[in-house]
């Protein structure tokens, strides 16, 4: 459908912290079927298509455990291919024992749970763009009861979760920011992205091309909630992969002019929200 893919923005990559590699490994190998692309004494870049890497695991020196009521990740959301997919690790989950919890957005069907240390997940496949309402710029989103009974119907005779299936993208992120105000100047004036939905006071959900939303951001964790410990299980950074060389170049030029700081790092350019959540801007 083009949301993530060029020229769309959107989140190709996002790599968090856990307190015992291995420990997050066998869940997300076992449990969500990654696959390891590469591996090291502290880091794991997972795979759902044994080429590239939607998402990267860090055990940091000296970790700590996930420190309530800060910013950061609220979760990182896995978008599968066909509703069979979400059908078929609605089972799985169950048969292992999973506990997870789930919603009908109108846009998307999703599953949520966490990982060993705490760590945000959704798990969702989008309905079709057409069936989705816009509003002028707004598209209609709500958190309505997952209809179990009608997405098991999609299991195939015989089917089963056999892993992330390829064609599995990193859909969106979610994250817990401070305030509303600069967060929203840092995100569409510094990186573009339009506004397409706005949850009270609390919340609002940004996207390029008309997606319902590449990036969540909201305050749930309470305004002026203070930035994690470096060493902290939580986010470390997500990676924004931009069209070309040139729209790189303005959004670091308006970042800029916002007064955002921004740091070119081994041909990739980093910046940090207000909130202090870490940006990767890469082609």
């Amino acid at each position: 459908m083009g949301f993530h893919s060029k020229p769309t923005t959107f989140v190709g990559h996002v790599k968090i912290k856990v307190e015992n590699l291995g420990l997050s490994l066998k869940f997300y190998q076992e449990a969500l079927g990654f696959d390891i692309l590469e591996q090291t004494a502290s880091t794991a870049k997972l795979t759902t298509d044994g080429k590239t890497s939607i998402l990267s695991l860090e055990q940091p020196a000296n970790a700590i455990p996930k420190q309530g009521r800060t910013t950061g990740l609220y979760h990182f959301a896995i978008l599968l291919p066909e509703r069979t997919d979400l059908a078929n690790i609605v089972i799985h989950l169950v048969n292992k024992g999973i506990k997870f919890g789930s919603s009908d957005h109108l846009v998307s069907e999703a599953l949520y749970l966490n990982d060993p240390d705490g760590n945000g997940i959704e798990i969702y496949i989008d309905r079709v763009p057409s069936e989705w309402s816009w509003k002028g710029e707004e598209v209609a989103m709500t958190v309505d009861p997952l209809d179990f009974e009608n997405l098991l119907t999609t299991v195939k005779p015989g089917g089963k979760w056999q892993g992330m299936p390829e064609g599995t993208v990193m859909g969106h992120i979610h994250l817990h920011v401070s305030e509303l105000k600069k967060t929203e100047e840092f995100y569409v004036k510094g990186l573009g992205f339009d506004v397409v939905n706005r949850y009270g006071g609390q919340a609002l959900f940004l996207s390029s091309g008309k997606y319902h939303h590449h990036i969540g951001v909201n305050t749930w964790n309470g305004v002026g909630a203070p930035t994690p410990s470096l060493n902290s299980v939580g986010l470390e950074s997500f990676t924004l992969i931009l069209p070309n060389e040139e729209a790189r170049n303005k959004c670091v030029s308006n970042l800029k002019k916002i007064g955002a700081n921004v740091m070119e790092v081994n041909y990739s350019f980093i910046t940090h929200d207000p909130s202090g959540n870490k940006v990767e801007l890469s082609i």
